[in-house]
């Protein structure tokens, strides 16, 4: 039996629990076709959004997963949930986690894997392992929630330019508003 390269990416991802994107950048280096294959896998691509409590800015946010590197060096980026993804194909296939902070989308992360972790009281957890580099994205407002929500890639506010990152940021009741009229 004879597979078309998008199946063989896909297979070949998922049975190595690889991100896509990667093994057809490798194929496009020894076949040129994976612009094709690129546009099918990113079909299904889906990301979370989660509450940042105790954070109040992307600076906070920042600094705080800086010092967890810190402590380990081998420490990933990682997040700790009760419940594990259904969707986790179309989490594993590109998708980020994007921050709540102050009620408005502010960052993501790109998600890297799930791996299982069991608590000190033996209940099963899933790890979400990140890339370490924080993106600072336009503000979204988002009203409260419990613990985190699938969010559509058509939903998901846009990364900032990396020009606008360096620039002061808006006081937060400033942002929230002008987000919430639409302005961005």
């Amino acid at each position: 039996m004879r597979l078309d390269s998008t199946e063989m990416v896909r297979t070949a991802a998922f049975s190595v629990n690889c991100n896509p994107l990667r093994i057809c950048v490798m194929m496009q280096e020894s076949a040129g076709n994976s612009c094709y294959m690129l546009g099918l896998l990113m079909k299904n691509t889906i990301n979370l959004v989660k509450l940042c409590v105790g954070i109040d800015s992307f600076e906070q946010l920042e600094a705080y997963r800086a010092s967890r590197r810190v402590e380990g060096e081998d420490t990933p980026s990682q997040h700790i949930t009760r419940m594990w993804p259904r969707r986790e194909a179309e989490l594993l296939n590109g998708g980020s986690l994007y921050w709540v902070i102050k009620g408005v989308i502010q960052a993501r992360q790109r998600v890297l894997r799930l791996d299982e972790a069991i608590g000190k009281d033996g209940i099963r957890r899933c790890a979400i392992v990140m890339d370490p580099k924080l993106f600072r994205t336009e503000p979204a407002p988002r009203r409260p929630f419990q613990g985190w929500r699938y969010l559509d890639p058509n939903d998901s506010p846009r990364d900032l330019k990396l020009s606008r990152e360096k620039e002061d940021s808006l006081p937060h009741a400033l942002s929230a508003a002008l987000a919430d009229i639409g302005v961005r």
